[in-house]
């Protein structure tokens, strides 16, 4: 993948072990990867940054926020934003009953971040 040819993640998850064992493994298979820790840097990135190509997120995230509620808006503004949400309670996501939620991938943690690679790859081609 050249430079300038790389896709943009962008990882919305509060733990900080699980953001950076995530940022490393994407950004060692070539991916630019931007983080946020919660919705409100999640809202910020979203705002100031014009190229995202996926956003991974979590659904428990502080301050009240679910990923679903990041993801809706962000669809919206960026329909071809590709979405995938982490959870370790992914009914939870699922019994939101959003329509991004009959779309998005799930992955429950803990999960394998081959598993991941290939979910991404297959989304993004």
């Amino acid at each position: 993948m050249s430079e300038d040819a790389q896709d943009v993640v962008l990882i919305v998850e509060d733990e900080p072990a699980i953001l950076m064992v995530l940022s490393h493994y994407l950004a060692d298979q070539g991916y630019r990867v931007l983080q946020a820790e919660n919705g409100e840097q999640a809202f910020e990135i979203l705002a100031s940054k014009p190229h995202l190509d996926m956003m991974i997120t979590d659904y428990r995230l502080p301050g009240g926020i679910t990923g679903v509620q990041i993801a809706e808006p962000a669809v919206k503004l960026r329909p071809e934003l590709k979405v995938i949400f982490i959870s370790g309670y992914p009914q939870e996501i699922r019994e939101t009953e959003s329509p991004i939620t009959l779309k998005a991938p799930i992955l429950e943690k803990p999960f394998d971040l081959d598993r991941l690679q290939e979910l991404m790859q297959e989304m993004l081609s």
